[in-house]
């Protein structure tokens, strides 16, 4: 992770991104028209929010095997990486809602499930930050973000699927790809979800490398204490 050559990709990626997806065509559809470009920014946060908390769930079971501080600092930088994207999606969401769909609120099945499960992640956050024994701490915050994990799934994905929904490819209405996410669209969509979710995961191992920095000056400390005594 380390190594610049994936870094480098990233941002060759994201900034690909940013010009085609303001510059180059898109369909000219009813009701979204120039809108459309937020697909480039908005599907991608969430998949990138997605991979992060699926780290963050790896990370979660590896402690719970091992209890090894330093994987619940996997777990934790990942997890609060993905609220970030979690509510660069929900933003972006909101905004292309106000005009495509009249408000940037609607009781709409998925944006009630993505709110729950942002919620669900921000409790995460108090319950960590309400306790003080950093192994306790670790086991209980990694015992939630299984479970957070497991509950935002059915959320997001499930769900949303079983009711009426005004998001495509769920409640019945036809998934962008279907309809109007033609070739010149894929060329700018893929390389999104790609160079975004690269972009979270560099942000994520830069804190993560940055709280082990810590950990380790902690650890030195306390052991250089303990040789006093």
């Amino acid at each position: 992770m380390r190594s610049w050559g994936w870094k480098i990709i990233c941002i060759i990626l994201c900034m690909y991104v940013v010009v085609a997806g303001l510059l180059m065509p898109v369909p000219r559809l009813d009701i979204l028209n120039e809108t459309i470009r937020n697909l480039y920014f908005h599907v991608p946060m969430w998949f990138t929010m997605i991979a992060l908390y699926g780290c963050a769930f790896f990370y979660s079971i590896k402690y719970l095997r091992t209890s090894d501080l330093r994987d619940d600092i996997y777990a934790v930088q990942f997890t609060n990486t993905g609220i970030a994207f979690n509510i660069l999606g929900y933003v972006t969401g909101m905004e292309w809602a106000k005009f495509t769909w009249g408000a940037a609120w609607v009781p709409d099945a998925k944006l009630l499930g993505a709110a729950m499960s942002m919620l669900i992640y921000f409790a995460y956050s108090i319950l960590r930050s309400g306790l003080k024994d950093e192994e306790k701490k670790a086991k209980i915050g990694a015992v939630y973000n299984v479970f957070a994990f497991a509950m935002m799934i059915p959320l997001i994905f499930v769900i949303p699927r079983m009711v009426d929904s005004l998001h495509p490819g769920n409640g019945g209405n036809p998934a962008f790809k279907q309809y109007d996410l033609d070739k010149y669209m894929r060329f700018v969509f893929y390389p999104a979800v790609i160079g975004w979710a690269m972009f979270g995961i560099w942000i994520a191992t830069l804190k993560v490398r940055l709280e082990l920095v810590r950990y380790r000056r902690e650890n030195a400390f306390q052991f250089e204490l303990e040789k006093t005594k």
